[in-house]
């Protein structure tokens, strides 16, 4: 199965970042209130989407991301998505 990492942004200008199998899916619980964390600080929209071949992979870079200054945040989806 597929799994992706994706970065959300919130209108105030937060980062999420997460991974899911169904990541259009998961954006609606974002903005739904459905996920405690991100609860009423949207709305949000996608600011970067990574397809990875395995879950483990993606948790991996999920990982490293979370510890990611917003700076390197930014230059690194931007290296991923030119």
């Amino acid at each position: 199965m597929i799994y992706y990492l994706y970065v959300i942004a919130s209108v105030s200008g937060r980062y999420y970042k997460g991974v899911s199998g169904h990541p259009l899916l998961r954006l609606a619980q974002h903005n739904n209130g459905e996920v405690k964390s991100t609860a009423g600080q949207g709305p949000w929209r996608f600011a970067g989407v990574f397809l990875f071949e395995s879950k483990r992979e993606a948790l991996i870079q999920e990982r490293k991301l979370k510890k990611y200054s917003r700076e390197k945040l930014e230059n690194w989806m931007s290296a991923c998505h030119p």
